[in-house]
């Protein structure tokens, strides 16, 4: 298993945040990172997500939500191949913090290939990550 954390502060509500990051169908307005996805958000719907890492081609996935707590918690569980080989789990995490949210997004990676490929994904993703956290931020507090 390996795992991917990032963190931010938005200075707005989890309920505001909650609201951009929930409308997949506007990421390609703003997401430098997940550039395209589809979907219900509810537990057990299959998403289409569309991702670039930076300098990469995009790759899409059909993850299944698998918790989905409103205003608090979003995530989603994919694969790469047949399930056990490469899977992700996708997590955004919001909670109130001074005024604002901490948001927590990140992935936790298992299967048996993920300890030969994870030191070349881990950059990519992590400043994809960290591109996306960054434009949630300017969106949100940009329309707050």
């Amino acid at each position: 298993m390996r795992r991917i954390v990032t963190e931010t502060t938005i200075q707005a509500s989890p309920a505001d945040v909650w609201e951009v990051l929930t409308q997949l169908e506007r990421y390609g307005e703003w997401n430098p990172f997940i550039i395209e996805a589809k979907g219900t958000i509810d537990t057990g719907e299959h998403l289409e997500v569309k991702m670039q890492q930076p300098g990469r081609k995009p790759i899409t996935f059909r993850p299944t939500v698998t918790e989905v707590i409103p205003g608090s918690v979003f995530e989603w569980l994919g694969h790469l191949g047949v399930r056990g080989t490469f899977d992700g789990r996708h997590r955004f995490e919001l909670e109130e913090s001074d005024g604002g949210t901490r948001l927590t997004h990140s992935e936790t990676f298992t299967g048996i290939i993920v300890p030969l490929l994870f030191r070349v994904l881990e950059k990519g993703t992590r400043a994809g990550f960290e591109a996306m956290n960054a434009a949630l931020k300017t969106r949100v507090e940009n329309a707050s």
